[in-house]
């Protein structure tokens, strides 16, 4: 298979590798809540929708989404999943959380429980609409 620009050739059954390094920063940021460490939390939560992307994208079309740029991933959810309002509601969710990427890791803000307790929101329902897609 020919690599877009911006997208990486990846055999499908790697999903699964990205979907364990998903559950890993998931777990993370659920542990990060747990102790009140509101902005990892945060870093972790995006990390996880970032992993649970890829394996997504890996799953479904065998790349995925390369580079800084995740505008890029979701993207590519939105080229390769079926239309649906389920997927046009969890795009919003992992929309939501990639815009808060640059503002949690770089730039040396503390988040708040209510700020991290949102995010987690998003996470959980982006979570449960991949597992459900990576599980047929």
């Amino acid at each position: 298979m020919a690599e877009r620009r911006g997208r990486k050739a990846v055999e499908r059954k790697n999903y699964l590798r990205y979907q364990n390094v998903a559950e890993h920063f998931y777990e993370a940021a659920k542990d990060s809540m747990e102790l009140e460490y509101w902005t990892a939390a945060c870093v972790l939560i995006v990390h996880s929708a970032i992993a649970y992307t890829d394996a997504l994208c890996i799953k479904l079309s065998g790349q995925r989404s390369m580079g800084d740029n995740h505008e890029d991933a979701i993207l590519l959810v939105d080229t390769i999943v079926a239309d649906s309002e389920e997927k046009i509601k969890a795009v919003n969710q992992l929309r939501r959380i990639i815009e808060e990427k640059t503002k949690v890791s770089y730039l040396g803000e503390l988040y708040s429980g209510n700020q991290a307790k949102e995010m987690w929101k998003r996470l959980e329902r982006f979570r449960v609409w991949v597992k459900i897609i990576l599980t047929r």
